[in-house]
């Protein structure tokens, strides 16, 4: 009993450690985004201050952030939809037909860093004059999101038993018409955690839409260099895009925890 009892405080003692150590840079970035900037870069820090919204202010008022936050969205959520539908299709072939080799050359494109494809995405979309374009934002970030469906659907097809497709198609339903009825509604929970994990990559991006985005298609994550000058960093305006940046992920990510949870585990083992 004695022994149970210091295994329990240890192990929540642990926990309480890791949660201070992760949650520590957020809620000092928090803090620091309702702070004047001598607040912030006061020694030693402030930790009771007079809170302000003026950096908020800056973010939606003086920078346009609604815009970005329209640019991020429309960009993530049409590469996340028609990932969706190239990746479910061709997860599901890697899935039935055992395609291997297919599934490493996409799983290497996630792997590739991405700054390797700048050069290229650059050259062409110049040459197509798609520059600072929705559409040359949308195709990087499929690079991102289409190997991250792929890789987790293929997966989570495996666990889905083959005898409830060959039913219906024994009953003289066609292999597509199973998919769309048996095979995709079974797969919610794997659907939504591909969803969720591609946007929220999509989201924060950075480094595509900072070579091939102008002031046009801006996204969030190259906004808060708005508040970064030559002579100063605004410190409070970057903390409060950056807690404006994070919101609707950590959000869309408390929403749908059950489900990603549950799509990654049942994906984990086949059978």
């Amino acid at each position: 009993m004695k022994k149970k009892l210091v295994s329990t405080i240890f192990f929540y003692l642990l926990v309480t450690g890791i949660a201070l150590v992760v949650l520590f840079p957020f809620v000092w970035m928090l803090a620091s985004s309702f702070k004047t900037q001598v607040d912030i870069i006061s020694w030693p820090p402030k930790f009771i201050f007079s809170p302000t919204l003026q950096n908020y202010q800056k973010v939606f008022g003086e920078q346009d952030f609604l815009k970005y936050f329209f640019n991020s969205t429309i960009i993530g959520a049409v590469s996340v939809g028609l990932s969706l539908v190239l990746g479910l299709p061709a997860a599901y072939s890697i899935s039935r037909y055992a395609q291997k080799k297919l599934a490493v050359f996409i799983l290497l494109a996630r792997l590739m860093p991405g700054i390797s494809f700048l050069m290229p995405w650059y050259i062409v979309f110049s040459r197509l004059n798609l520059m600072d374009s929705y559409v040359a934002l949308i195709l990087s970030h499929m690079l991102i999101s289409l190997p991250i469906v792929v890789w987790i659907m293929s997966t989570y097809f495996s666990t889905i038993p083959r005898e409830m497709e060959e039913s219906a198609m024994v009953d003289g339903a066609t292999r597509q018409y199973a998919f769309f009825t048996i095979i995709l509604p079974l797969s919610g929970p794997g659907i939504i955690t591909a969803t969720t994990l591609s946007f929220i990559f999509s989201w924060n991006n950075f480094m595509f839409s900072q070579v091939l985005s102008m002031e046009k298609t801006k996204t969030l994550p190259i906004a808060v260099y708005n508040f970064v000058s030559y002579a100063e960093v605004d410190w409070g305006g970057v903390m409060a895009a950056a807690v404006a940046i994070m919101a609707p992920a950590i959000v869309l990510t408390m929403i749908f925890q059950k489900y990603v949870v549950k799509g990654l585990t049942m994906g984990a083992v086949k059978g």
